[in-house]
């Protein structure tokens, strides 16, 4: 009950304060260069609050994890890729409402998108904004437990020689016990099996994890 009560107040205070701590948190990035490649729409929520434009393809769309660690273990190989489409993804049974990108084997889900032109135009125009950032220190890579992702996969991102890696879930495990992996006791509501989307995942993460710390060091 206590914890509850003070998660309450927490967002509370989040919410009434928005403008002053989003002011806040901008001034103390002091304009510090980010490039975020998440595997939800996690990345995007954090470009907004920090008003930066989308220098990052991964906005507005999901990947399912094992396709998220094929593309971040040989990230400059994926990156090199020609985006393609297809019609069938090898994780669902049924056609989807919205366009499902190829990039070499690798499947990319572009959710919020309307169409295949719309997903390759706005996929190019910001791949090639972040290939404008050569230095991967400033990469920042985060991962959940969402899209079939396991504790050998979270193993498996944190191994990345990545100087810069988050990860998001509802269950702690030994193995990432030195690992900068963050355990979430919201679930998602639907499922009950892992932590909620992107977007709620991002409007409670502050009360995990200091998000202008991770992107300033």
């Amino acid at each position: 009950m206590l914890r509850i009560t003070s998660v309450f107040i927490r967002r509370k205070f989040r919410r009434i304060f928005k403008n002053f701590l989003n002011k806040k948190d901008i001034k103390s990035l002091k304009n510090k260069e980010f490039v975020i490649i998440a595997n939800n729409c996690w990345g995007g929520e954090v470009y907004q609050w920090y008003k930066k434009p989308y220098n990052s393809p991964f906005v507005g769309l999901f990947l399912y994890s094992p396709c998220f660690i094929k593309v971040v273990s040989k990230f400059d190989h994926y990156m090199s890729k020609k985006l393609k489409f297809t019609k069938i993804s090898k994780y669902l049974k049924e056609e989807q409402n919205y366009p499902i990108g190829l990039i070499g084997d690798a499947e990319i889900h572009f959710l919020h998108y309307k169409t295949e032109e719309e997903a390759i135009e706005k996929w190019n125009r910001r791949k090639n904004r972040m290939l404008e950032v050569t230095d991967k220190n400033n990469y920042f890579f985060k991962l959940c437990d969402m899209y079939n992702t396991d504790e050998n996969i979270l193993n498996e991102f944190h191994k990345l020689p990545y100087k810069n890696k988050v990860s998001f879930g509802i269950k702690d495990y030994a193995s990432l016990k030195d690992k900068n992996h963050i355990k979430i006791n919201e679930v998602d509501k639907k499922t009950g099996k892992h932590v909620p989307n992107g977007v709620k995942l991002y409007k409670l993460t502050f009360l995990y994890f200091d998000i202008t710390n991770w992107l300033k060091n």
